[in-house]
């Protein structure tokens, strides 16, 4: 599955640093556009669909936000609009990224995937149990891109196998016990998924310790399931972005924020405009870095062989039919005459000229 012209699609993460403000959100776009990403991304929910009245804050949402305030109605200022979700689109397109959004609840799937015609879902790490919810986006989505968060293997499976199932089953058709397992391990599932799904690494901690990213596990996720494999950062900086694309990873995604002192639950995991640009570029110049595996000289060391390499060369004086000798051979640079791999066969030989110190032999 390829999103974009680049080796790694890079999603700049608004999430919902927009504070419920669609100017803020627009100025988010238009910072993700410059910075070079290829997709900028949102959060779509209904409050009261996503939370309970119940619902606690995570530690870093009690460290970021109102102790005061509940998780609810922290989640109820964050809301975006269908107006503003036409105008974020509308503006991405004009600014040439593209729009993604995560949706929490089915009546938000819809509005993405049916009201705006988005083709790809980003599942959130939190709803990769949610089999119900799972089965929707896979009837609804033409990609997902499936984060994995606080996830076991097994857990990873079993929500491949409920989004299996949605891909290959008749939309109207009820999942009886065991269909998911069946639909995983069929071969027309199998396809589907390889066709349609790219798992995310990720650390659902803000910010994530770096003892806790693991990144072999991108390795794990690739070798179970033979998927695309991105991460999803979490960490602070953007020195563990580069080294998962290092590893291979064939999408990153980043928090970012106008600026991290605002209020709000996730600004200050977030990377500054400046910093996302640079995280944008270097993960470009890592792609070109990483080639295509084949050992063999490069366009610009053809030139450098000769004058880095060493040949052959007189270390005394050699008269015409004296003996080659370890005594009066050497390697030196540069390296256009006799390799040094012919030296043992060299030596012995009779000299056929006279050579001065330091004269190459010819090859």
């Amino acid at each position: 599955m390829k999103f974009g012209t680049h080796s790694t699609f890079i999603i700049a993460e608004a999430g919902v640093n927009h504070n419920g403000d669609r100017q803020l959100a627009k100025e988010l776009i238009d910072i993700a556009a410059d910075a070079g990403a290829d997709a900028v991304k949102f959060q779509t929910f209904q409050a009261e669909q996503l939370v309970s009245r119940y619902a606690p804050k995570a530690d870093y949402q009690i460290q970021t936000t109102d102790r005061q305030e509940s998780q609810l109605e922290m989640i109820r200022q964050l809301e975006l609009s269908i107006g503003d979700h036409q105008d974020l689109i509308d503006h991405a397109q004009m600014r040439g990224i593209q729009f993604l959004s995560t949706p929490f609840d089915g009546p938000s799937l819809h509005l993405l995937t049916q009201t705006f015609g988005l083709k790809t879902v980003k599942i959130a790490s939190g709803e990769i149990t949610n089999a119900p919810f799972l089965l929707e986006i896979a009837r609804a989505a033409e990609t997902i891109i499936l984060s994995t968060g606080m996830s076991t293997l097994a857990e990873v499976e079993a929500a491949l196998g409920v989004l299996a199932f949605g891909f290959i089953a008749e939309k109207t058709q009820l999942p009886r016990r065991g269909d998911f397992d069946q639909a995983f391990a069929s071969d027309v599932g199998q396809t589907a998924l390889g066709d349609r799904v790219t798992l995310l690494h990720c650390t659902t901690e803000y910010p994530a310790p770096f003892a806790e990213v693991n990144l072999c596990a991108m390795d794990t996720l690739a070798s179970a399931f033979r998927l695309p494999v991105g991460y999803s950062d979490h960490t602070q900086g953007i020195h563990i972005a580069l080294a998962a694309i290092a590893r291979g990873a064939k999408i990153i995604e980043k928090h970012f924020t106008s600026d991290r002192r605002l209020p709000g639950p996730d600004h200050q995991a977030s990377l500054e405009p400046d910093e996302l640009k640079q995280m944008v570029q270097q993960i470009r110049d890592i792609e070109q870095c990483l080639g295509d595996g084949v050992k063999s000289p490069q366009p610009s060391e053809w030139k450098n062989r000769d004058i880095a390499r060493k040949s052959i060369v007189a270390s005394q004086s050699i008269q015409k039919g004296g003996d080659f000798t370890p005594e009066n051979l050497t390697c030196k640079r540069p390296g256009h005459g006799r390799s040094p791999f012919l030296y043992w066969q060299t030596v012995g030989k009779i000299a056929p000229e006279d050579f001065e110190i330091d004269q190459v032999l010819d090859g």
